[in-house]
């Protein structure tokens, strides 16, 4: 199953266990990069057809609908939809995750800090594309480093999946553990269509989330371990299997807040005397780095991507690719 089939596959299990799906956002029927099709219209007529609508007589309701051009109210409107509707799955998504900015107010005053001051709780979901792929500064970034400077007291989740495993599980625990705390993910562009960013049915099925991926395809005796997160790590995968880097572990954290530092402790002891790097493709001062700091691991870790910058990107294809090459090729120096 690619990114797509695992999403439609969360819902579908939730509408046919008897949870209400919302979602809503500029383009979120057909999907901004057209890989959801949630809303199948016929050329010839204002006829529309939802298949997840259609699945038993005893389904809850997929209510799915393209926002007006508001960030700012489409994404307040969902978050008071998600407080009132505890036992239903609301989710507001960018276009863009570099768009959310617009909405500002509604994530600094209410999504992130609303349980603190007013003890008010809401399991919204937010769904922002965000990933270094050589387009411009405003459609590369969703400013992962902004929701996790706002992370305090498990105030929220902060999620970067690699698999559509993982977001087919992180949809699910968001309606099936016994407490609300809203969820950011930041969601693919270009995995939705990479050969490599599939999972089975097994994986759905019988699997569950998992904050930490650990790497199976490594040396007994390890060098180095590369930790990163999302999109990147299909990077350096390619990178790892053309030079056969075995003595190289590259290790996925899915789930950035809060960070799974037990999980992660069991990293540090099992490559015990190897060098601990964390790998991003954000600037310096953007993306996880910073968020890492306040972290006290058992190894220190040593930085791995771009130089700090105050624009997300260059917005240069052939400078992107150079800087993109590099990081790989650190990986493995």
């Amino acid at each position: 199953f690619d990114w797509a089939m695992g999403e439609l596959l969360a819902y579908a299990t939730l509408l046919a266990e008897g949870h209400p799906v919302r979602m809503v956002g500029q383009d979120v029927e057909r999907g901004t990069f057209s890989h959801r099709h949630a809303v199948i219209k016929k050329e010839d007529s204002e006829q529309e057809y939802a298949p997840l609508n259609n699945l038993t007589e005893s389904q809850a309701k997929l209510s799915i609908f393209n926002s007006l051009l508001s960030e700012y109210a489409a994404l307040g409107y969902e978050y008071g939809y998600s407080t009132s509707t505890p036992n239903g799955l609301t989710i507001w998504e960018a276009q863009f995750g570099d768009f959310s900015n617009g909405a500002q107010i509604i994530i600094d005053q209410f999504i992130a800090s609303a349980e603190a001051k007013w003890g008010k709780f809401s399991g919204l979901v937010m769904l922002l594309p965000h990933g270094q792929e050589g387009q411009g500064p405003e459609h590369s970034s969703a400013r992962l480093e902004r929701y996790l400077q706002l992370c305090a007291g498990s105030n929220m989740q902060v999620l970067n999946c690699s698999t559509p495993a993982s977001l087919f599980h992180a949809m699910r625990r968001q309606l099936k553990r016994d407490f609300q705390v809203p969820m950011v993910i930041m969601s693919p562009k270009s995995l939705l269509r990479h050969p490599k960013c599939v999972s089975t049915m097994a994986d759905l099925s019988e699997g569950m989330f998992q904050e930490v991926i650990n790497d199976t395809q490594v040396d007994k005796k390890v060098r180095r371990v590369v930790f990163c997160t999302g999109k990147i790590y299909y990077d350096i995968l390619a990178g790892k299997e053309a030079g056969n880097h075995s003595d190289v572990a590259v290790v996925r954290i899915e789930q950035l807040y809060p960070l799974p530092e037990w999980k992660l402790a069991e990293i540090f002891e099992q490559y015990k005397g190897a060098e601990f790097c964390w790998a991003q493709e954000e600037p310096k001062n953007q993306g996880t780095w910073l968020h890492l700091a306040r972290y006290d691991f058992p190894s220190a870790l040593r930085y791995i991507g771009r130089k700090s910058s105050a624009s997300p990107a260059t917005g240069y294809k052939k400078i992107y690719d150079k800087e993109q090459a590099e990081i790989v090729a650190a990986c493995f120096a």
